[in-house]
């Protein structure tokens, strides 16, 4: 049988999916090893994000220090978005080989499984030059998260594993727009930052297939107990997004720097209004329980 004789059922949007994902990949992928402009020096004249996504953007902070010193600090925080990315996808590739262990290799789910982790592996080896070229440390997360993240990938699955790695992914999505957009970024930043939204685009898709796909016949309990799961992991995973560690490697007060950024309403928007339509389908899906709710809410997603 072809995949257009497959006869209608359950899993036959997952396979076409697949498919449409694997011929998308073969026609629109990149390497940043050859795309991305490693060899030209940092211009210190660039932004490293857009700075209405700074955590100090509105802040009385924000508004004395220097164009200087508000370069650096979105620069540091770029980085410290593209290590947590890295975590996060090593994560991702953990759980979907478990997923895909000795299932069909024949099924295009199959093959787009190892796709997808092979544009995650690229997607870390070019967060993690980028970050060095930015002049960052390697910034990582506070250890409660790496050992709950140690835990999360060992044992996740199903609609709790896709639904996780959906949320990451959409929140990188809609900031990295913005900046690959804005000529304020430094040119190599936009183009890691396009690589990563045409590349995550196809993730997202299959990611909420999967979500969908797990959850069909799933239980009252079930659906409770992963809403919670995923609320939790995505807490963490946003929450680690900017290191305590870039107000002091910035230059600046770190104890009033993380005193502004926690009261800023400003950032706490962008983040909620980022996240409408992620929220809007995690609600279809059921997943938007009264206690995961808690959880969103304190991650600024809703």
């Amino acid at each position: 049988m072809t995949s257009t004789d497959v006869p209608r059922t359950a899993g036959t949007g997952r396979h076409e999916t697949a498919q449409r994902l694997l011929d998308s990949s073969a026609m629109l992928s990149y390497d940043p090893a050859t795309e991305v402009d490693w060899e030209t020096p940092l211009d210190k004249d660039f932004h490293g994000a857009s700075p209405e996504w700074s955590t100090l953007y509105g802040t009385s902070y924000w508004a004395e220090m220097s164009p200087e010193q508000q370069k650096e600090l979105t620069r540091q925080e770029a980085a410290s978005v593209a290590s947590t990315g890295i975590w996060f996808e090593m994560i991702l590739q953990q759980m979907v080989l478990r997923d895909f262990y000795a299932k069909d290799p024949t099924d295009p789910a199959f093959q787009w499984a190892l796709t997808e982790i092979a544009d995650e592996c690229r997607h870390s080896i070019m967060f993690a030059r980028g970050a060095e070229k930015l002049g960052a440390p390697p910034y990582r997360p506070r250890k409660l998260a790496v050992e709950l993240g140690r835990i999360f990938k060992a044992t996740a699955g199903g609609e709790a594993a896709y639904a996780a790695i959906l949320v990451a992914e959409e929140v990188l999505d809609v900031m990295q727009r913005d900046w690959m957009r804005d000529e304020r970024v430094v040119p190599f930043v936009r183009t890691i930052n396009n690589i990563h939204v045409v590349e995550e685009s196809r993730h997202m898709k299959f990611a909420r297939e999967e979500t969908r796909e797990q959850l069909e016949g799933a239980g009252f309990l079930r659906r409770r107990i992963n809403a919670l799961v995923v609320a939790i992991a995505s807490y963490f995973i946003v929450s680690s997004m900017i290191n305590r560690d870039v107000y002091k490697h910035a230059g600046l007060d770190a104890k009033r720097a993380l005193r502004e950024a926690k009261a800023n309403e400003h950032h706490k928007a962008m983040m909620r209004s980022s996240c409408a339509g992620l929220m809007e389908f995690l609600g279809s899906c059921g997943l938007l329980t009264r206690p995961a709710l808690v959880f969103y809410k304190r991650a600024n997603l809703i």
